[in-house]
């Protein structure tokens, strides 16, 4: 019998990482604040599930991404969440982007139900999603870690076990934080190049190879270029990180 995955959030990140979970053969039950988002999943063999409690219930192994502490807070800590619901045993990955304060606090609320909670996000974004090649951060207990290690290769190219609880979340503050200035100064060096006239496919050759070239670079700099505005990652959610960043710092 496959292990079975409850994962919770079905957002930009959470459907194509639901989607992974899959086809590498998990059983996966989905739950998601609107329904209809399970619903690709469910076509491909996933349980759409009416809550929390029901999605965690019996599950091996339970993933949540969601927006931030709040949400944190409530899918994990409220009264039907996971913690309150999981069965004992139980491996929680949240690959939310939350302090690590929030991520201590749910792991020694999981660890009281002999649960374990690894903080886990994750760098990438809806193209590594897609592809499986995300790359996990993980806080936590290094033997929930090695347990869950069948999941992180279903949904990503790399995982590493970063230290105790909390850890996972302080460096994915870090990355974002890096993310965020990398691409608000990209940002201005293109404006700066566009407005001197300077030929963009130069300059993109050229950027790429100097001492800022970067993965980043390479996927943000040509749509910069060609004024390509889909979305990729919602300001509202770079804007929070920061936030959580400064407050860390």
């Amino acid at each position: 019998m496959p292990d079975t995955v409850a994962f919770i959030g079905l957002g930009a990140m959470g459907a194509p990482m639901a989607s992974s979970l899959i086809g590498a053969g998990f059983a996966l039950r989905a739950f998601n604040r609107h329904p209809e988002r399970a619903m690709p999943l469910v076509e491909r063999g996933a349980t759409a599930c009416a809550s929390i409690a029901d999605a965690v219930r019996g599950a091996r192994f339970v993933v949540s991404i969601v927006s931030d502490d709040d949400a944190t807070r409530a899918v994990m800590l409220g009264d039907a969440g996971v913690v309150a619901s999981a069965g004992p045993g139980a491996v929680i990955v949240d690959s939310s982007t939350n302090t690590p304060s929030m991520a201590r606090e749910v792991a020694q609320a999981a660890a009281a139900r002999g649960l374990a909670y690894l903080d886990a996000p994750v760098t990438g974004s809806v193209p590594q999603a897609t592809h499986r090649e995300l790359v996990f951060m993980a806080g936590g207990d290094a033997a929930a870690f090695a347990a869950a290690r069948s999941l992180f290769e279903g949904m990503g190219r790399m995982a590493l076990h970063v230290g105790a609880s909390g850890a996972g979340a302080t460096l994915k503050l870090v990355n974002n934080m890096l993310s965020g200035t990398m691409t608000a100064a990209l940002a201005e060096a293109v404006s700066v190049a566009q407005a001197a006239g300077v030929d963009a496919q130069a300059a993109q050759a050229i950027l790429v190879e100097g001492p800022a070239g970067s993965r980043l670079m390479r996927s943000k700099l040509p749509k910069m270029l060609a004024r390509e505005f889909s979305t990729q990652f919602q300001l509202a959610l770079m804007d929070k990180d920061l936030r959580y960043f400064l407050a860390l710092a």
